[in-house]
């Protein structure tokens, strides 16, 4: 089996881009990563595009050939990942597997996601299909009003604080304020979080993550490519893995822990032949500030119901046992909701280069878990600077 490697990393700023199309986000991004990478687009023999809503929210599907055909790259394999809010992991996942297995030499991945072209019960609408569209959508509930949920579940069961879940969400944000990316560059207080406006109790605003455009792309290559001097250091993949929990939330046994994410964070870090104290800087998907704090504890990083004390202690913080979303997260980056996870190994590459926005110093290993829906899907990596 092949040792496979990030060689080239590249993305858009993320935000509100109305002066850009979703082509425009994929060759912006594509480009970017192929350049970074010193590999000549000749040698570049598949494309997997993370995407979610294209053909609701913009109109277009045939994503793959869309992108290979506006990144000059068209003859190679190209195919679309879709899997909600996670999609972009899992086409990174695609594109490890086949470098892994001797299928692909080297692999463009593309993330990305337009949603701010159209009204926002458009795109809530389309988001909602990440989630049991005919019971639980049908019923009136929104993905906020899921994690709503989940969070007075935590809220009751573990005395999860409300200032807790704030804190997330101040975390984030202050990691965000050094990332040129970023669509959020701006400091909050728990009470900014706290008296935002209420989208589900007890979630408001500024619990949630906005609404966005961006593009994050990575080349993977096998070891003899990412060794022949032209790319920069190239960051290794130790593995992958990818779990799956129930659709409907009400079909959950438990309504504050995620079978997929436990299951994806066990295997991945056993793949890796890693324990969570070598991890030394990590990503987790904070669409809302309760699932930051839920993905912590089911991965392993604190007990089960922990996870508020754990983040009021600042053990996410730039200082704290395990920096979390460094870069910023959902929370202040944004999430163009096929690009998150694409855009997480970015930043990660990122750290194990040394040359972060947020940089922690020596780090050497990493970890990214991407989820989709309410824990329908969830993807995790572990990166190493070494082989």
């Amino acid at each position: 089996m092949e040792k496979v490697a990030v060689i080239g990393i590249g993305q858009t700023k993320f935000g509100e881009l109305w002066e850009k199309s979703l082509k425009n986000l994929v060759q912006e991004a594509g480009n970017a990563a192929i350049q970074d990478s010193g590999v000549d687009k000749e040698l570049i023999d598949s494309l997997f595009v993370g995407n979610m809503a294209a053909g609701s929210l913009t109109g277009q599907e045939h994503l793959a050939g869309l992108a290979a055909d506006w990144l000059d790259i068209a003859g190679v394999s190209a195919v679309r990942c879709e899997s909600a809010c996670s999609s972009g992991a899992n086409a990174f996942r695609q594109a490890y597997m086949a470098v892994k297995s001797g299928e692909s030499k080297a692999a463009l991945v593309v993330g990305v996601e337009k949603m701010t072209d159209v009204k926002t019960e458009t795109v809530l609408t389309s988001l909602m299909g990440a989630g049991d569209a005919e019971w639980e959508n049908y019923a009136g509930l929104t993905f906020t009003g899921l994690y709503a949920l989940m969070a007075r579940a935590h809220m009751n069961q573990f005395k999860t604080k409300r200032e807790q879940l704030a804190m997330v969400s101040v975390t984030n944000h202050k990691h965000g304020m050094k990332n040129p990316y970023a669509q959020f560059r701006k400091e909050i207080t728990v009470d900014d979080v706290v008296n935002s406006g209420m989208i589900a109790d007890p979630l408001t605003v500024l619990d949630c993550s906005p609404i966005t455009d961006g593009a994050a792309a990575v080349l993977i290559t096998e070891e003899s490519l990412a060794n022949n001097g032209t790319a920069k250091e190239p960051v290794w993949i130790l593995g992958s893995h990818a779990s799956t929990d129930t659709i409907a939330f009400h079909n959950r046994a438990s309504l504050v822990e995620m079978k997929s994410v436990k299951e994806a964070g066990r295997k991945v870090i056993q793949k890796s032949n890693m324990s969570h104290n070598k991890i030394d800087v990590l990503e987790v998907h904070d669409c809302f500030s309760i699932n930051e704090i839920v993905c912590l504890e089911d991965i392993g990083f604190c007990g089960k119901g922990e996870g508020g004390k754990f983040v009021e202690r600042e053990e996410i913080t730039h200082n704290g046992s395990i920096p979390t979303n460094i870069e910023g997260g959902l929370k202040s980056i944004g999430h163009p909701v096929g690009a998150t996870g694409v855009r997480q190994i970015v930043d990660l590459t990122r750290q194990l280069r040394g040359d972060g926005f947020n940089q922690i110093n020596g780090a050497s290993y990493a970890m990214a878990l991407n989820v989709g829906g309410i824990g329908t899907s969830a993807v995790a990596h572990v990166l190493s600077k070494n082989l």
